[in-house]
Protein backbone atom coordinates (compact mmCIF):
# COMPACT_ATOMS: atom_id res chain seq x y z
CA UNK A 1 0.00 0.00 0.00
CA UNK A 2 1.48 3.40 -0.82
CA UNK A 3 -0.97 6.33 -0.44
CA UNK A 4 -1.92 6.72 3.42
CA UNK A 5 -5.73 6.93 4.10
CA UNK A 6 -6.30 9.93 5.71
CA UNK A 7 -10.21 10.71 7.75
CA UNK A 8 -11.14 14.27 7.97
CA UNK A 9 -12.82 15.16 11.04
CA UNK A 10 -13.94 18.94 10.18
CA UNK A 11 -16.13 21.29 12.62
CA UNK A 12 -19.03 23.09 11.08
CA UNK A 13 -19.14 25.88 13.73
CA UNK A 14 -17.11 29.22 12.32
CA UNK A 15 -18.04 27.32 9.07
CA UNK A 16 -16.35 30.90 7.00
CA UNK A 17 -12.65 29.20 8.53
CA UNK A 18 -13.78 25.69 8.58
CA UNK A 19 -15.24 25.25 4.80
CA UNK A 20 -11.52 27.10 4.04
CA UNK A 21 -9.67 24.49 5.98
CA UNK A 22 -11.68 21.57 4.55
CA UNK A 23 -10.84 22.34 0.96
CA UNK A 24 -6.82 23.26 1.52
CA UNK A 25 -6.72 19.98 3.75
CA UNK A 26 -8.31 18.27 0.52
CA UNK A 27 -6.27 19.77 -2.23
CA UNK A 28 -3.21 19.14 0.17
CA UNK A 29 -3.81 15.29 0.70
CA UNK A 30 -4.11 14.91 -2.83
CA UNK A 31 -0.57 17.50 -3.31
CA UNK A 32 1.31 14.79 -0.85
CA UNK A 33 0.13 11.35 -2.54
CA UNK A 34 -2.52 10.60 0.45
CA UNK A 35 -6.21 10.03 -0.26
CA UNK A 36 -9.13 11.06 2.26
CA UNK A 37 -11.45 8.59 2.41
CA UNK A 38 -13.91 9.77 5.29
CA UNK A 39 -14.51 13.56 5.73
CA UNK A 40 -17.09 13.53 8.85
CA UNK A 41 -18.39 16.40 10.00
CA UNK A 42 -19.14 17.81 13.59
CA UNK A 43 -21.45 20.83 15.37
CA UNK A 44 -17.92 22.01 17.02
CA UNK A 45 -14.69 22.00 17.73
CA UNK A 46 -15.74 20.36 21.41
CA UNK A 47 -17.10 17.49 19.12
CA UNK A 48 -14.37 16.51 17.31
CA UNK A 49 -13.28 13.66 19.59
CA UNK A 50 -16.63 12.75 19.10
CA UNK A 51 -16.01 13.02 15.31
CA UNK A 52 -12.63 11.01 15.64
CA UNK A 53 -13.84 8.21 18.01
CA UNK A 54 -16.19 7.49 15.19
CA UNK A 55 -13.67 7.38 12.13
CA UNK A 56 -10.26 6.31 14.09
CA UNK A 57 -11.14 2.21 14.44
CA UNK A 58 -12.16 2.13 10.53
CA UNK A 59 -9.65 0.04 8.62
CA UNK A 60 -9.40 2.27 5.73
CA UNK A 61 -8.33 5.39 8.15
CA UNK A 62 -4.65 5.33 8.59
CA UNK A 63 -4.71 8.64 10.50
CA UNK A 64 -7.10 11.07 11.16
CA UNK A 65 -7.00 15.19 10.40
CA UNK A 66 -8.91 17.32 13.10
CA UNK A 67 -10.17 20.63 11.91
CA UNK A 68 -11.99 23.64 13.29
CA UNK A 69 -11.48 27.14 14.46
CA UNK A 70 -11.87 28.51 18.20
CA UNK A 71 -12.54 32.34 17.90
CA UNK A 72 -12.25 34.53 21.41
CA UNK A 73 -14.99 35.71 22.46
CA UNK A 74 -15.85 37.49 25.76
CA UNK A 75 -15.35 34.83 28.16
CA UNK A 76 -12.92 32.04 28.78
CA UNK A 77 -15.36 29.67 27.07
CA UNK A 78 -12.54 29.30 24.14
CA UNK A 79 -10.01 28.05 26.33
CA UNK A 80 -12.19 25.48 27.64
CA UNK A 81 -13.05 24.27 24.24
CA UNK A 82 -9.39 24.41 22.27
CA UNK A 83 -8.03 22.82 25.71
CA UNK A 84 -10.28 20.00 26.37
CA UNK A 85 -10.68 18.95 22.31
CA UNK A 86 -7.10 19.15 22.16
CA UNK A 87 -6.46 16.97 25.05
CA UNK A 88 -9.18 14.24 24.38
CA UNK A 89 -7.45 13.87 20.38
CA UNK A 90 -4.23 13.46 22.25
CA UNK A 91 -5.71 10.25 23.98
CA UNK A 92 -7.21 8.92 21.01
CA UNK A 93 -4.22 8.89 18.54
CA UNK A 94 -2.38 7.31 21.51
CA UNK A 95 -5.07 5.00 22.55
CA UNK A 96 -5.73 3.98 18.92
CA UNK A 97 -2.49 3.70 18.00
CA UNK A 98 -3.29 6.08 15.31
CA UNK A 99 -1.98 9.70 14.30
CA UNK A 100 -4.70 12.37 15.04
CA UNK A 101 -3.01 15.77 14.26
CA UNK A 102 -4.02 18.92 15.44
CA UNK A 103 -5.69 21.46 13.05
CA UNK A 104 -7.81 23.60 15.69
CA UNK A 105 -6.73 27.64 15.13
CA UNK A 106 -7.58 29.11 18.99
CA UNK A 107 -7.85 29.82 21.35
CA UNK A 108 -7.41 33.29 21.31
CA UNK A 109 -7.93 33.91 17.93
CA UNK A 110 -9.73 36.50 16.19
CA UNK A 111 -11.96 35.71 13.24
CA UNK A 112 -9.64 37.54 10.97
CA UNK A 113 -6.84 35.74 12.48
CA UNK A 114 -8.23 32.58 11.79
CA UNK A 115 -9.09 33.19 8.71
CA UNK A 116 -5.28 34.36 7.72
CA UNK A 117 -4.38 31.21 9.42
CA UNK A 118 -6.81 28.32 7.95
CA UNK A 119 -5.14 27.53 5.03
CA UNK A 120 -1.52 26.93 7.46
CA UNK A 121 -3.31 25.04 10.15
CA UNK A 122 -5.00 22.90 7.51
CA UNK A 123 -1.89 22.37 5.68
CA UNK A 124 0.19 21.27 8.22
CA UNK A 125 -2.11 18.84 10.22
CA UNK A 126 -2.19 17.01 6.71
CA UNK A 127 1.78 17.17 6.47
CA UNK A 128 1.78 15.90 9.81
CA UNK A 129 -0.67 12.89 9.50
CA UNK A 130 0.60 11.70 6.19
CA UNK A 131 4.57 11.77 7.97
CA UNK A 132 3.73 9.87 10.79
CA UNK A 133 1.76 7.34 8.67
CA UNK A 134 4.74 7.04 6.50
CA UNK A 135 7.30 7.11 9.54
CA UNK A 136 5.91 4.28 11.46
CA UNK A 137 5.60 1.94 8.38
CA UNK A 138 9.31 2.67 8.07
CA UNK A 139 9.80 1.86 11.78
CA UNK A 140 7.33 -1.22 11.55
CA UNK A 141 9.37 -2.96 8.20
CA UNK A 142 12.74 -1.53 9.82
CA UNK A 143 15.01 -4.48 10.80
CA UNK A 144 17.74 -3.74 13.97
CA UNK A 145 21.22 -3.86 13.49
CA UNK A 146 22.75 -2.28 15.99
CA UNK A 147 23.66 1.62 16.44
CA UNK A 148 20.72 3.94 16.21
CA UNK A 149 17.73 3.77 13.86
CA UNK A 150 16.52 7.04 12.58
CA UNK A 151 13.02 7.50 10.98
CA UNK A 152 12.52 10.39 8.85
Amino acid sequence: MSGERLALVVSEFNYDVTHLMLEKALSHAKFLGAMVTVVFKVPGTYDLPYGVKQVIGLDYVDAVVALGAVIEGETEHDEVVAHQAARKLLDLGIEYGKPVTLGVIGPGASRMQALERAEEYARRAVEAAVKLVRRARVLEKAEYEGGVLEIE
